[in-house]
């Protein structure tokens, strides 16, 4: 269910909103002066603003400037004001959409609808999403060949990264040094086998906290390693 945030004084108008939105299926909060407008829209993530531009505190403006430099959050103005000057200024500072009091409640939400599907097209579910592992601190995107130990990014080489994908996309396999090989040089062994056991030094070395006692990818001994979860 997308999330609307409704910024705007005039209490009846935010509740005639707040009621066809929430008709509609949207999950609706709305506040009735800027600064706390500001707040909520910078501190939580919602799918679309609806935004006043006379507001007591912080003016539409004001939070519609703030909101686009840290987010892409579609916004939608709103103002009894007929003026092009503030339509423009508005548009400039990043608004998605502008619309003069009074309007038809089910235009609003005709226009939200436009906005969350059009945003969903460019940025959301509509593009595939990386593909994350995420195993006790250990974050792996595997889409954009990027790791990360407890928040902090670690610089992988391209077997590096392959291996340890390889092991934590297969959790509690046990291989072999000739299969690990194999997998991911894309070749028989012929006695290359070490080229494993250093890489996995090299990965452990990365993202162990303690490389004597690992608690990611563990070594069975006569065998090969697994990736423990």
């Amino acid at each position: 269910m997308s999330k609307i945030l409704i910024v705007e004084d005039e209490a009846a108008i935010a509740d005639l909103e707040k009621d066809y939105l929430e008709l509609s299926g949207f999950e609706v909060k709305v506040v009735n002066d800027g600064k706390t407008g500001l707040e909520k829209a910078m501190t939580t993530d919602y799918d679309l603003v609806i935004l006043d531009l006379m507001l007591p505190g912080v003016d539409g403006f004001e939070i519609c400037r703030q909101v686009r430099a840290e987010k892409n959050t579609p916004i939608i103005m709103v103002s009894a004001k007929k003026d092009d000057i503030d339509k423009i200024r508005g548009l400039g500072l990043g608004a998605d959409d502008y619309m003069t009091k009074p309007f038809s409640p089910s235009e609003l939400v005709a226009r939200v609808k436009a906005h969350l599907a059009r945003y969903e097209r460019l940025t959301g579910s509509a593009m595939e999403e990386n593909k994350i592992i995420e195993i006790r601190g250990l974050k792996i995107d595997t889409t954009a060949r990027r790791v990360w130990v407890n928040g902090e990014e670690k610089t992988f080489t391209t077997k590096e990264f392959d291996l340890l994908t390889f092991l934590a996309s297969h959790p509690n396999h046990v291989y072999t040094k000739d299969e690990l090989f194999s997998e991911i040089w894309d070749m028989e062994s012929i006695g290359d086998i070490a080229t494993v056991t250093v890489h996995i030094k090299k990965i452990r070395e990365k993202i162990e906290f303690d490389t004597s006692k690992p608690q990611y990818i563990e070594t069975i001994w006569g065998v090969g390693y697994r990736f423990k979860v």
